[in-house]
């Protein structure tokens, strides 16, 4: 198996579609054509995670955080960064970043969180915008069933908990082919009529390229009339932080208790007690003070994330309960989600969580 087929996994489970534009996502070291030897996953790519690899003989790292961020200018042994590369690239091993295709998941980071502490109806927190695209096409009626059904197929049309939505509409068609055009039905050089139906459909934009081919390859008409258009819609499935409720609302004090058991935390920060039962709960994994307005507008009772700054916690406005519960501690159980998808998907194949610790904060 190779190193790209590896990818195509991942990437149809977390499309790189939906990263940040600020982020580097992707095969960030190596050849996609290699072979691959095995799969070893973890939170960050350190030299310690590379050298792991070397000794477990696998050459693909599958790396939640993208150990090259920004440009580098350089290689050379004077930052971590550019030592863990050039480890790699001396041991043949390539590193792939999944982070905020991942964020972004609707089952991913923040979803593994609320998992573990046992939140319910969970939904997502600050739903993406621009993510829909509307598919509009014109075929003949007697083909508009088996087009549909190749275009459902494709995966056009997915809304939320539901599929197979399109809404059609009959009309009459007209066309005149030119000299060397070749219809496969009426006569070129000639006005023709044809009963027509109008197909709209809406799918996630991760899909254009096989909702288009899909359209190209199951058409019946040599030239297909189409045109597709972004949707300002948020898109319920994609999007950054999660809220949900605790089956059994707890005072402040037992929930922060709970986040310490279910988290395995010495310590956590958070704002003033507010004296009430903590229910609706919203959790951000990693940076999530940009998700505090969203959290109080949806009237949580308790935001949890990490890398609230010092004024943060004013903007809890004493309306919900500001947790930051550390980097790492909101991100630790990503990589057995990605380990767990990876196993299911290739059962037979090496893929391994790496032991090595890559939380570069410690508490005394």
């Amino acid at each position: 198996m190779k190193i790209k087929e590896v990818i195509n996994i991942i990437e149809e489970w977390a499309p790189l579609a939906y990263a940040e534009d600020f982020d580097n996502v992707g095969l960030l070291v190596g050849d996609a054509q290699q072979e691959c030897s095995g799969v070893l996953v973890t939170l960050d790519t350190l030299e310690a995670v590379v050298e792991e690899a070397v000794q477990k003989k696998m050459n693909l790292i599958v790396s939640f955080h993208p150990i090259i961020y920004s440009g580098l200018k350089k290689l050379t042994p004077k930052t971590y960064v550019e030592r863990t590369v050039i480890k790699a690239i001396k041991n043949d091993i390539s590193i792939y970043s999944i982070h905020t295709t991942l964020d972004n998941h609707k089952q991913g980071v923040s979803n593994q969180l609320a998992k573990r502490l046992g939140l319910i109806n969970n939904q997502i927190l600050i739903p993406k915008k621009d993510n829909l695209k509307k598919l509009t096409t014109y075929v003949p009626e007697e083909n508009a069933t088996e087009l549909l059904d190749k275009l459902y197929t494709a995966g056009a049309v997915a809304i939320g908990n539901y599929d197979h939505y399109s809404f059609n509409t009959g009309g009459q068609g007209s066309f005149r082919g030119n000299k060397d055009s070749k219809p496969n039905r009426g006569e070129i050089l000639k006005d023709n009529k044809v009963k027509e139906v109008q197909l709209n459909l809406i799918f996630q934009k991760h899909l254009h390229q096989k909702v288009l081919q899909a359209l190209f390859e199951n058409h019946p008409s040599e030239e297909v009339a189409f045109e597709v258009n972004s949707l300002e819609n948020t898109n319920q499935d994609i999007g950054m932080g999660t809220i949900g409720m605790l089956e059994n609302p707890l005072d402040e004090n037992s929930f922060l208790d709970l986040l310490k058991e279910k988290l395995g935390l010495s310590m956590l920060r958070h704002s003033d007690l507010l004296n009430k039962k903590i229910s609706k709960v919203a959790v951000l994994g990693g940076s999530g003070s940009f998700g505090i307005n969203e959290a109080r507008q949806q009237k949580a009772d308790a935001y949890v994330t990490a890398d609230l700054k010092y004024h943060d916690f004013f903007r809890s406005e004493k309306q919900l309960l500001l947790i930051d519960v550390g980097h790492y501690e909101s991100e630790q159980f990503t990589k057995n989600l990605i380990v767990d998808c990876l196993n299911e998907k290739l059962p037979n194949f090496a893929v391994d969580l790496s032991l090595t610790k890559s939380n570069p904060v410690n508490y005394k």
